[in-house]
């Protein structure tokens, strides 16, 4: 009798040990599988690509562009006010036909295009080379962006930017509303979204101010010296030449 109650004594000391620290066990268990699970949604909806907008865009469209810029310069030659409405069928359509976007992967070293020298293609070569950078990572990063979508809603403007990650297409939305400060282009953003994940306004905010900031890209925002005011408004964009 006295060796089966000594045998118990354990046992029983095990039970009430095991019954403390089971609460702590189940907390520890819950938490970490709660940080898996959300860090796991975090990535699924990173990578989930938002669905693109429908715009419609025609090379009649980009060319009354053309045409439109060209009037409002000569006016402002002249000395006259003049202000350039486009329509966002318009405004895609003129971006379509002057930024090199390609949907496949871009051939390495590219023959410029003439028409483009002086513009995205002259300020692409203003981008920073890090020594040891070769001319196909260069590429490989001007190629990213396989897509750009611009609506016009109201006094804003959403921009839908599809680009490559390690081979897997991500999309970035941003909303705000555009305006011209001091000769530059300022952006003031409402909303964005990474895949299918919302920026919190605060990061976005930051993000945006530090990359307007930067001396790189606060030269690339400069407006032309002729541009007084930049503005959406019942969803045309509205330039205004002095």
């Amino acid at each position: 009798m006295s060796v089966a109650g000594t045998s118990s004594s354990p046992n029983r000391s095990d039970d009430l040990a095991a019954r403390k620290t089971s609460p702590l066990r189940i907390v520890f268990r819950f938490l970490r599988w709660s940080t898996y699970a959300a860090a796991l949604i975090t990535l699924l909806m990173v990578f989930h690509t938002a669905p693109s907008p429908y715009i419609a865009t025609s090379p009649q469209a980009a060319a009354s562009v053309e045409q439109k810029v060209e009037a409002v310069e000569q006016a402002a030659a002249r000395g006259e006010s003049a202000t350039l409405r486009l329509d966002q069928t318009e405004l895609n359509s003129y971006l379509a036909s002057h930024l090199d976007i390609s949907p496949a992967a871009a051939p390495v070293n590219p023959a410029p295009n003439p028409s483009r020298a002086s513009g995205v293609a002259g300020a692409s070569s203003d981008l920073p080379t890090p020594s040891g950078t070769t001319p196909e990572q260069i590429e490989q990063v001007r190629s990213s962006v396989r897509d750009v979508k611009v609506e016009l809603i109201d006094d804003r403007v959403r921009a839908y930017v599809v680009f490559d990650f390690h081979g897997k297409d991500m999309t970035l939305q941003l909303e705000g509303r555009l305006s011209a400060a001091n000769g530059y282009l300022r952006f003031e953003p409402v909303s964005g979204q990474l895949g299918s994940l919302p920026i919190p306004q605060s990061s976005l905010e930051a993000a945006v101010q530090k990359m307007m900031d930067s001396p790189e890209n606060r030269e690339k925002l400069k407006l032309p010296a002729e541009i007084s005011s930049l503005k959406i408004e019942n969803g045309e964009l509205l330039a205004t030449y002095r």
